[in-house]
Parts: structure tokens; C-alpha cells; sequence
């Protein structure tokens, strides 16, 4: 009798009286950017014999970093205020828990966002995965946001199986900002550790992967989706 592998699992936790109130995770794929889903895979007002048309749409780097693992969105809608050229930063919020709290200037003293402070987002889903695994937490991937730059962080969600809030940097103009419930704040790319020590060779390449390489980058020039598509088989 054969038996299946059980696939890793993800899970995402929050308290009894969160579920059903406060905005849920989502697979990264569901919430593409709106400008995203209007742009054409081919631009024909810009076909002719020196450009094919393509737009972002057909890079599938792109794509993919947008759709892999999970977004988690902010919990309740907040207002931000932005003064003083973004020396000055409070939030607000009508929600019963901590949307945003600040964090000490001094924490990350000469960093290039100076002298906007340093913010924080309370995040409240507990993220767990499997023995071994970890999670990276980033910014949304090719999602840029006006208002905030989330700082990135590896967190090890086997072990620490706790709430995890997320540092930002607010870089909106002086104003009133109100950032809705549910915009994604963050993406979370799990990810094995055992796999993730791997060793590192700095070298001049050798005649055949140059070879390779040449014939990788002219067959992606020469067929549109190559690359997806037939790139392992015609190595």
C-alpha cells in the first residue's frame, strides 16, 4: 500500500473574538494590483518591426514574485497623520485593539528614511508552520506603497509561534492618510531551512555554461513564453 506524503501546512491563528472581525490572509495570487489586471499582455498600439508589444503582464518573474505565498492585510482601518516634512507621525483608529505604534528613533539611527521615525503595525495572526520551516516577511513583491515601506524580517514560525507586528517606515507626504482595512501589508514566503543552506561559488564559467547561457537567452528572445515553458526540456 502506498501512502502520500502529507504536504506542509501553513496556518495562520488569531483569538476566538478576531475571527470574522479583523481583515484574513489571503493567498498572494487572489489580490493582484488593479493596474495589474487593466494592462494588456500585448500593447498593440506599440507593436511594429522593432518592438513586440509585450508588457509586464507576459514576465513571468514578475508574476510569479507577485503570487507566491500569502498576504497579510491590515487588520482595521487607520488614519495616519504625517507632519512636520515626516518628523512627525500619530495614527488613529476606532477599532477596540492597537492598529500602530512607534518605535525609538534612536532603534535605527542613520538609516537613509531619517528623520521619518520608525512605526510599527500590530499584526494579530499568529503564523505557524511545520518543524524546520521558516517564514520571510517582506513587503508585498511589485506592489509599491505610498503611504509606508514595510521592513522585512525572518521569523522562525516553528518555534515562535506568537504574534508578529511589522516595522514600517511612514514615507507619505504631511497630511491625513487613511490606509482601509484589508490593504495587504505584507508577504509571507515560507520556506524550508534545511534547503536554505546552500553553498556559494564566486568563478569564470566554464565553455559549456556559457554555451548555455547564450542558447537560455536566445531561445527567450526568439519565442515568446519560452522560458515557462520549454526551458527545462531544452537544456
Amino acid at each position: 500500500m502506498l501512502f502520500q506524503r502529507k504536504a506542509p501546512r501553513l496556518e495562520f491563528r488569531c483569538a476566538k473574538e478576531d475571527h470574522g472581525v479583523i481583515a484574513p490572509p489571503v493567498p498572494s495570487k487572489t489580490v493582484l494590483p488593479e493596474w495589474f489586471r487593466k494592462v494588456p499582455a500585448v500593447d498593440k498600439a506599440k507593436l511594429s518591426p522593432t518592438d513586440n508589444g509585450l508588457t509586464v503582464k507576459r514576465c513571468m518573474p514578475f508574476l510569479d514574485a507577485m503570487m507566491t505565498g500569502w498576504i497579510i492585510p491590515l487588520a482595521a482601518t487607520v488614519r495616519l497623520e504625517i507632519k512636520d516634512e515626516g518628523r512627525t507621525v500619530t495614527a488613529g483608529w476606532e477599532f477596540d485593539k492597537v492598529m500602530i505604534s512607534n518605535h525609538n528613533a534612536y532603534q535605527i539611527a542613520g538609516n537613509p528614511a531619517e528623520p521619518r521615525p520608525p512605526c510599527k503595525f500590530h499584526n494579530y495572526w499568529t503564523v505557524a508552520t511545520p518543524k524546520g520551516w521558516s517564514c520571510l516577511f517582506v513587503p508585498v513583491l511589485n506592489r509599491p506603497k505610498p503611504l509606508f515601506q514595510v521592513l522585512s524580517g525572518v521569523v522562525d514560525t516553528d518555534t515562535y509561534q506568537s504574534l508578529i507586528h511589522f516595522p514600517f517606515i511612514p514615507t507619505g507626504p504631511d497630511g491625513v492618510h487613511v490606509i482601509d482595512k484589508g490593504t495587504p501589508l505584507v508577504q509571507v514566503i515560507p520556506f524550508q531551512r534545511e534547503d536554505s543552506t546552500i553553498e556559494a561559488e564566486v568563478r569564470a564559467e566554464t565553455e559549456g555554461e556559457a554555451e548555455l547561457r547564450e542558447k537560455i537567452l536566445r531561445n527567450t528572445q526568439a519565442k515568446e513564453g519560452w522560458y515557462r515553458e520549454d526551458a527545462r526540456a531544452k537544456r
